[in-house]
């Protein structure tokens, strides 16, 4: 299997590791790169230099898209700023290739519903990349709220916060995608993980309210800080959103008539004050363990052996739910959802 890898920082970078440790020598990588470093990032998201990514990994680079999609590649994950996703999927999908699309799927929906017909027509598998549906709390979850145990939700609070100089060490935080409107950035669309869980969670909500903005000193043209309210679901989810804050938080709770479960992501620890949902612990569990799983689950797709987890309809789904987040925080209205 031949695989393009269109950007290769550092999402691009992780995928390309997975992607060799999963498949060895079955599997052969090329890259679109427009800028061309060569530094490894590293796990920890610091910058290698002493390592050169293309020879570490065997990759193949190509410069020009027309020029990578000519060595026609099975799949292609498209890894570039958000407001590229589009362009080059639909390219790829016009030539055949199977699709994963990293978070968010675009940073508008002009053009979505034609990727959507071609994939269908062209009878490809298109997935985007929401790793924290792959996260082991998060399937409990899913499974304790179809069961019912809880009871009658009441509400459900998700929360992300983090420093954005810290987010990726390797580089100028000025300069990332997350900071800059003309790739997409601002903390919505670059932690759609969010919507995304409240949607898959606690399915689609009707009405979307919302405050925040650039509230932070950050250097950025973007929304820092968002605090969302998500009404029609199974529950009410206030989605509280950062990129000024430290230390690092993601956590999910959710109170029903049978009592609260909180869960914190990022130690993948469970917690209750229900005696009949004991606290859990997934002890040593590797934050990579989701970008391989989704790796996997992808490879298994364009198989045939399983059927998408994140297909390209839910992404549209949530990137709708995102932008109206956006929009009813400028404009101080509640936005309603069809």
């Amino acid at each position: 299997m031949r695989i393009l890898i269109a950007g290769l920082g550092a999402v691009g970078q992780r995928h390309a590791r997975n992607l060799r440790a999963l498949c060895g020598d079955g599997v052969e990588l090329i890259a679109l790169r427009r800028r061309r470093f060569l530094y490894v990032v590293t796990e920890s998201l610091e910058r290698d230099d002493s390592r050169n990514v293309e020879a570490e990994l065997g990759i193949t680079a190509y410069e020009d898209v027309d020029e990578a999609l000519a060595a026609r590649p099975d799949g292609v994950f498209v890894c570039t700023p958000s407001s590229q996703h589009l362009e080059i999927a639909q390219r790829a999908a016009d030539a055949g290739c199977h699709l994963f699309i990293e978070k968010p799927l675009s940073h508008t929906l002009d053009g979505v519903d034609r990727l959507r017909a071609t994939a269908a027509a062209k009878r490809l598998v298109a997935v985007v990349g929401c790793q924290w549906r792959f996260h082991p709390c998060v399937r409990w979850l899913r499974d304790l709220l179809q069961a019912g145990t809880l009871g009658r939700l009441a509400r459900a609070e998700i929360e992300y916060g983090e420093c954005l100089p810290d987010w990726h060490p390797y580089e100028d935080y000025r300069t990332s995608y997350a900071a800059r409107a003309e790739l997409g950035g601002g903390v919505v669309l670059t932690h759609i993980h969010d919507y995304d869980l409240a949607w898959w969670l606690f399915g689609p909500p009707r009405t979307v309210t919302a405050s925040g903005g650039h509230l932070s000193t950050l250097d950025i043209d973007v929304e820092d800080t968002v605090d969302a309210l998500l009404e029609g679901g199974t529950a009410p989810v206030s989605v509280r959103q950062t990129f000024a804050i430290r230390p690092p938080r993601r956590t999910i709770t959710v109170t029903g008539e049978h009592g609260t479960v909180r869960i914190d992501l990022l130690t993948a620890r469970i917690s209750t004050d229900s005696r009949a949902i004991p606290p859990l612990a997934f002890a040593d569990y590797q934050r990579n363990q989701m970008f391989l799983d989704e790796a996997r689950h992808f490879e298994a797709c364009v198989g045939g052996r399983e059927k998408p987890i994140v297909p390209i309809e839910d992404g549209i789904a949530v990137l709708q739910l995102a932008l109206a987040v956006k929009d009813a925080m400028r404009s101080g209205r509640r936005v309603d959802l069809h």
